[in-house]
């Protein structure tokens, strides 16, 4: 038993990733600096039409299949939810002249994904994964940037093993939903917003879940123990 404790713990160990933040390096351990993203300088209603550029992902990450495979989902989910409301936004009536334009440029700064493949093979030994992004906006005319505001998520390795990738592909809709969620929070108020750092997956959010029901059934079954004995 003494000898199947100490390996566990030395697995557990060698899984751990190490922090980094190196710019240029691969990272394997990837979170946001602060829970919250300050406000932007202006509130975006100041500006009469807003463009976006597609998702751009920086060395050394860009070119690696998983990677790619990350940002091609990313910028999906992100062109389902961000170009409807920009247009909605643009399509109002300017109030200068000429228009005054926000230019929106999202960017992967920090990724670790698995690939479907690669996770049905090597489970939750493929590691967790997680994605840090920063969105960059600016005025080109003058080229004041007003915010960049950053968003990270990430998944559980088990919990990925466990729904076959599943989780590593809700992280990346949870990331482009906080984008979405910040845009439209600082539209009429510069008020910022959270950067993602504190989400817990949704694996580990089930796991609470399942124990705090588990102690309250057990509390229950006290209480009935203890009426019937009286």
């Amino acid at each position: 038993m003494r000898i199947s404790r100490i390996a566990l713990l030395m697995m557990a160990l060698a899984m751990q990733p190490v922090q980094s933040w190196a710019e240029g390096d691969v990272v394997d351990y990837i979170e946001a600096k602060n829970s919250t993203n300050p406000p932007p300088s202006t509130a975006l209603e100041a500006f009469d039409r807003f463009e976006i550029a597609p998702i751009a992902m920086v060395d050394p990450y860009a070119g690696q299949p998983a990677n790619e495979q990350a940002k091609q989902r990313l910028q999906a989910n992100l062109d389902e939810r961000v170009p409807p409301v920009l247009n909605e936004w643009s399509g109002k009536p300017a109030k200068h002249d000429p228009p005054r334009v926000l230019r929106i440029e999202p960017t992967i700064r920090h990724v670790k994904f698995v690939s479907g493949k690669a996770r049905f093979w090597a489970g939750a030994f493929a590691g967790g994964t997680a994605v840090l992004m920063t969105v960059k906006m600016s005025d080109p005319a003058t080229g004041e940037v007003i915010a960049e505001p950053e968003f990270y998520q990430h998944a559980n390795a088990f919990g990925a093993a466990y729904s076959f990738g599943a989780t590593d592909k809700a992280m990346l809709i949870r990331v482009t939903d906080l984008v979405t969620n910040y845009l439209k929070s600082n539209y009429s108020t510069a008020v910022g917003g959270p950067t993602g750092k504190d989400d817990k997956p949704a694996e580990e959010k089930k796991e609470k879940g399942k124990k705090a029901k588990g102690k309250q059934s057990e509390q229950a079954e006290e209480s009935t123990d203890q009426q019937s004995a009286q």
